[in-house]
């Protein structure tokens, strides 16, 4: 009769577990991956208060005046002025295209109204799709511009020379309202796309190898590409059930409004997904049991997430972390969906971000075909 406790087979069974987990390389790099991770991006990447924003400058007039107040708004660190345009029209078109987050309008009677001692008005337009990304910016804006046009003109509270306030006009565009659901709501359709379309595509041959059914696959007479699309393609109509409860949910729900092309929004999301469900089988063809496939798509999720501009304001982290989220296929959709919905843009306005998706689809085919194995070992 064996004892109640022994601590020699406690450390048998210790040291069985230690080897299986040394064995199990794909678990183990979880372990210690996605701590490092984690601390990493939200160390060093996550930022709630963007700065460096980029921005448009709708300048006619070179005046001293303009140029002390561009200074002033640059020196807060909140404002890039990257694009000088000479018409609204074209700043119109940066930011439908998420070219800028700022349009800043100085009309061409600004030094006459500042020097008769008038009120002057400078417009200042900001993409408040994201209304985190521009809180910050537009707190800090009248005052450091009042303040930098009467250190240019040199008054002094005493002094008797006629004085004129500075009014700022700001709009809010596509969100006057500064409403978070407008912003996360859209998002979620490609964040709720990307958990479930890679997650059960992730196990689509995982699942024959643990079946035992992976053989009877293989004998079918059925090419690399065509037990690929075999595998994906039904998950397309999930992917069209969910955009359609996402979508109305948004507008019933939500209110969210809808003032882009319908038909443009759905050709893009079928990209997404397509992409997805590559993505998904790709990692079928890595993984070698279904937890295995579970913990890789984890893996893709939590970088995705945090770098794709969905949690946090994209343009407030460094560069490095902005190069790192253009991997991400999620990043390009939520600037489609938001532009579309939202913004209302055309073709023309979301087309590269489109081709992304489109080369994403062509890079996971290709790595697909290139791993799948005609043999079990």
């Amino acid at each position: 009769m064996t004892g109640f406790f022994s601590l020699g087979r406690l450390a048998a069974l210790l040291v069985k577990e230690f080897i299986q987990m040394r064995r199990d390389r794909v678990t183990f790099a979880m372990m210690l991956g996605v701590p490092l991770m984690q601390l990493v991006l939200f160390g060093y990447a996550i930022n709630n208060d963007p700065k460096n924003l980029p921005a448009a400058l709708v300048a006619t007039g070179n005046d001293h005046y303009t140029r002390a107040v561009v200074s002033a708004l640059e020196l807060t660190g909140y404002y890039r002025f990257d694009h000088v345009v000479e018409s609204a029209a074209e700043a119109e078109a940066l930011m439908a295209r998420g070219d800028v987050v700022f349009v800043v309008t100085i009309p061409s009677d600004f030094a006459r109204k500042v020097d008769r001692g008038e009120t002057a008005q400078i417009l200042i337009e900001a993409d408040a799709t994201d209304p985190a990304a521009a809180s910050g910016a537009i707190s800090t804006l009248a005052t450091v511009a009042d303040r930098a046009l009467q250190r240019e003109r040199g008054i002094v509270a005493a002094s008797g020379a006629p004085q004129g306030g500075l009014e700022i006009v700001i709009h809010r565009r596509y969100n006057p309202e500064s409403l978070t659901q407008h912003n996360i709501v859209p998002g979620l359709l490609g964040v709720i796309l990307q958990m479930t379309m890679v997650m059960m595509t992730s196990i689509a041959l995982t699942r024959e190898r643990e079946r035992g059914t992976m053989e009877n696959l293989l004998a079918m007479p059925a090419s690399p590409l065509e037990i690929m699309l075999g595998k994906v393609l039904p998950y397309l109509a999930v992917g069209a059930v969910q955009v359609a409860v996402v979508l109305g949910a948004a507008g019933l729900l939500f209110g969210i409004p809808f003032v882009g092309n319908a038909w443009l929004l759905l050709s893009a999301v079928l990209v997404f997904v397509l992409a997805l469900v590559l993505l998904g089988y790709t990692i079928s063809t890595v993984a070698d049991t279904q937890m295995q496939a579970m913990q890789l798509t984890f893996f893709f999720f939590l970088p995705s997430l945090l770098l794709s501009g969905f949690m946090f304001p994209f343009r407030g982290m460094p560069l490095w972390a902005q190069w790192l989220g253009e991997i991400f296929p999620l990043t390009h959709f939520l600037r489609i969906i938001r532009a579309v919905m939202l913004k209302g843009a055309g073709p023309a306005d979301v087309a590269f971000e489109t081709a992304v998706l489109a080369a994403f689809v062509l890079l996971y085919a290709a790595l697909a075909l290139l791993r799948f194995r005609r043999t079990l070992d």
